[in-house]
């Protein structure tokens, strides 16, 4: 895979993990939730945001150990690629808390 092939797909997989946690009700989309509860609350949807950054940076650190050499990151890096990964997050997050939704 080119390296700009692996680039553009760590984005969709990060728009995709980013809005995972708002557009479901289960935990990491997977589990039903403990306790026999109907809804998240966002102290839930946001550890699921940050456990879901990592495994996304995983992807990442993935395809460019395939790619060659690993390159060292600093501090930067990391904040800065957390904010490109809330910013991908706020489509889900606008959807879940500021649209109103009709009770069915």
């Amino acid at each position: 895979m080119s390296q700009s092939a692996s680039v553009w797909l760590v984005l969709l997989v990060a728009l995709l993990a980013a809005n995972l946690p708002f557009v479901n009700e289960r935990l990491l989309a997977v589990l039903p939730l403990p306790g026999g509860t109907k809804r998240k609350n966002l102290a839930v949807r946001l550890a699921e945001l940050v456990l879901l950054y990592f495994a996304v940076g995983g992807v990442g650190l993935l395809f460019e150990q395939r790619l060659g050499q690993i390159a060292p990151q600093g501090w930067e890096f990391y904040a800065v690629t957390a904010a490109l990964f809330l910013v991908l997050a706020f489509p889900g997050f606008t959807w879940r808390y500021l649209l109103k939704h009709r009770k069915s």
